[in-house]
Formats: structure tokens, C-alpha cells, sequence
């Protein structure tokens, strides 16, 4: 299983002052010298956190993957196009949430992620969608040629009880079984941490997890290598 690091709260601490520090491609770049398998940074219509800037020094400077997380606009779609990530991640976006909240509704909106598929795709770019683990949405990003799903771990991450959390696991394990069915590949990401993500070793059909925040938190206290080695470590068993 591969891990990527999503960098965007380096980019809040530096907006919260309005300076240029702590940098989050300096982030990135010592974050791949420790071995992360890639780079997540979700380039907002609002820019309260990562910028068009960041971006663009991603794509030069990074040796493994890109994965920009976006919304399906024609203004952040004409600057992937342009930049040219490996991977773009269609996530639902809303200006008054603190960070994403839930899975795309591929259902509801499907012509117009259709289309956005097709511009990316025309662009050299692979997509996939940011989902809740159900199959009908699975169903709808296979018909529309998505490369990847995204499954959103967040319902799983803050279950209350023993109980909840089995039950979400379990959807995700199906939905990752019949994602794979179809031919897409499987990612993961939302609320994953130090102590929920060793259950995830048991589910071999994911390909990768996205984890942030609570990386970066523990970064402040060990600083971001060591904090992305246990990380690592954790995932490898």
C-alpha cells in the first residue's frame, strides 16, 4: 500500500500570518527525501490554503507523484490542464466547511463529471473521484471511464463506538472488492491517523492512502521526516 502526503495545512499555518513561511514544497521535498510515495495538495476556488503558485513549484520540483485535488470548475479544470499533475482527485467543495465534507455525488452530477473526466483525460491526466463506499456511486464512476475512487474514510475515522466502525470497515471493504471488479483503482483518505491506520494493512486491494493533518501534527513535534517514517512503517507492518 502506498502512502501520500497531503501538504495543504502547511500552507494554512503559512496563510494564517500571511507570510512565506513554513513553505509546503520545502514540506514535500523533505517529506519524498523520507520515502512518501507521493504529494496530495487541493488547490481550492477560495485559496485558503494551497496556491496556483505552490502548484506549479510542485510540478517542477516533486519526483513522485502529483495528486491535485480539485473541483469539478472550469477554472481550476484549465489549470490542471495546463500544470499537468499525474492524478487529479474530484472532490465536493464548499466555501464555508473547514475541510471536505463527504463524498462526491457522482450519481446527481454525473454530466458534468463526464465531461470534466474527458477534459483531464484528453490532458494526459488520470482522475479519480473522492466517493462515500457505496456501490452506486461506484457504478457511476465506472461509467464514466474514472480511473481511480477515492474512498472517503471519514464516517469510519470518527465512529463513536466498536460497532460503527466494524460496519463502515465493512462497507469499505466491499466497496473496494467491487471497485477492483470493475478495473479501477482503489485509493483512501479522510481522517486517517497513527492509530486507525494499521487496520487498513488488512484490506491488500487498496493502492494507496492519502493522509494529512494528522502528519503534519505530529510533524510539529518530531518534524516531518520522522513523522512520515512512522507513518510508513506503520503501513508496512
Amino acid at each position: 500500500m502506498k502512502f501520500s502526503l497531503n501538504i495543504d495545512h502547511f500552507a494554512t499555518v503559512r496563510n494564517s500570518r500571511g507570510g512565506q513561511q513554513p513553505d509546503p514544497v520545502t514540506a514535500a521535498l523533505i517529506a519524498e527525501q523520507a520515502g512518501v510515495d507521493g504529494i496530495v495538495c487541493h488547490l481550492r476556488e477560495d485559496r485558503r490554503h494551497i496556491n496556483e503558485r505552490d502548484v506549479r513549484l510542485l510540478r517542477e520540483l516533486i519526483k513522485t507523484r502529483l495528486d491535485l485535488e480539485m473541483a469539478a470548475t472550469d477554472e481550476i479544470v484549465k489549470i490542471a490542464c495546463d500544470i499537468g499533475p499525474e492524478l487529479a482527485t474530484l472532490v465536493p467543495e464548499k466555501r464555508q466547511e473547514l475541510t471536505t465534507e463527504g463524498g462526491l455525488n457522482v450519481l446527481d452530477n454525473i454530466s458534468r463529471i463526464k465531461d470534466t473526466i474527458e477534459e483531464l483525460h484528453e490532458a494526459e491526466i488520470e482522475v479519480s473521484l473522492f466517493i462515500e463506499p457505496e456501490i452506486e456511486q461506484i457504478d457511476a464512476s465506472a461509467e464514466i471511464n474514472s480511473d481511480f475512487i477515492e474512498i472517503h474514510t471519514g464516517v469510519f475515522a470518527n465512529a463513536l463506538s466498536e460497532e460503527e466502525q466494524f460496519d463502515e470497515l465493512e462497507r469499505i471493504r466491499a466497496a473496494v472488492k467491487h471497485a477492483k471488479k470493475l478495473g479501477m483503482g482503489v485509493n483512501a483518505g479522510h481522517g486517517l491517523d497513527y492509530q486507525n491506520i494499521k487496520i487498513f494493512r488488512e484490506i491488500p486491494d487498496i493502492d494507496e492512502v492519502s493522509i494529512g493533518h494528522s502528519v503534519i501534527v505530529h510533524a510539529m513535534f518530531v518534524g516531518i521526516e520522522k513523522a512520515v517514517k512512522e507513518m510508513m512503517a506503520l503501513l508496512k507492518g
